[in-house]
């Protein structure tokens, strides 16, 4: 059966109020109005809901049985629009971010700290993973958006710049004689190099850059960690391309030194992506708000 909800709720709130009056006042409707409703749900159910008294009106046994139910129902129905606008204002709900290890421990997580200070009845749910799988998900809808390694070429997807890097080599104290020469990128191939595995977004930047010099190279060790490369250029194992803006602690400290080359690395991006055309969620767009608030000049 086909049921319309206004009639129940107006019979709820007669139930409540016991008077067909105070219960349009309530309702905003007349009385007369509230009367022929009530008239017309008894007609369709075949039962009499109320018996009329001087004093206003109290619920028959019928009345009574199907008022447990709809002021269950209606409550529970107030109960989802108050979520449904306590999650638009962001006092609860969900905010899914994908991110991998390198961008959430040196970009991402100061953020994360401050919108949960301002939000914290927000659950965040962090997805680490490759840039590849995050894009997968975002297109399967598993989070709402991802904080990468830009440039991503996927026409399925929007992104916004929020923070400039720039790719360095470094080197530890075995190679101090490198400390103070200008390198050429084919000089690169007479030593040692340690880079990101071949899964990451960082390692395919590095290696479209060298190969558009005319260099192709090898890796003596491949990692999955950024804080690993820096340790390992650190014990002398070889030189490692990393983030400049990733570094810093290792570099102001000595433990590894910027290697100086006759070409600066081409800069690049961290940004947020999305799933093109569908809007964000309001916890995604608070997020996004307080990345831009504090976002880098971007030319």
């Amino acid at each position: 059966m086909r049921t319309k909800l206004d009639p129940y709720r107006i019979f709820n709130e007669v139930a409540v109020e016991r008077s067909f009056s105070r219960a349009g006042k309530k309702l905003f409707i007349s009385q007369p109005a509230v009367s022929q409703i009530i008239s017309q749900l008894e007609t369709d159910l075949k039962v009499r809901l109320f018996t009329r008294t001087p004093k206003g009106v109290v619920p028959t046994k019928e009345g009574e049985l199907l008022f447990e139910y709809v002021n269950a129902g209606i409550n529970l129905i107030e109960k989802g629009e108050k979520r449904l606008i306590d999650s638009k204002n962001l006092f609860e709900g969900e905010l899914r971010i994908g991110v991998g290890d390198t961008i959430a421990k040196y970009y991402l997580i100061d953020y994360l700290d401050k919108f949960n200070a301002i939000h914290p009845l927000v659950k965040l749910r962090i997805i680490n993973r490759t840039t590849m799988e995050l894009t997968a998900s975002l297109k399967s809808g598993e989070i709402d958006i991802a904080v990468l390694n830009l440039p991503i070429d996927d026409t399925n997807l929007e992104t916004i710049r929020t923070k400039k890097i720039q790719d360095i080599l470094v080197a530890g104290e075995k190679f101090e004689h490198l400390r103070n020469k200008n390198i050429d990128f084919i000089e690169l191939l007479e030593y040692p190099l340690i880079m990101l595995d071949n899964r990451s977004k960082s390692r395919e930047y590095i290696e479209d850059f060298l190969n558009s010099q005319g260099v192709s190279v090898e890796p003596e060790i491949e990692l999955g960690s950024h804080d690993l490369l820096l340790e390992l250029a650190r014990i002398g194992l070889g030189l490692a391309f990393v983030v400049e803006e990733y570094s810093n602690t290792y570099i102001d400290s000595k433990e590894v030194f910027s290697v100086k080359t006759s070409m600066k690395i081409p800069g690049r991006s961290v940004g947020i992506c999305h799933l093109k055309g569908v809007s964000l969620s309001p916890a995604a767009e608070k997020f996004v708000k307080i990345l831009l608030d504090t976002v880098d000049h971007i030319d």
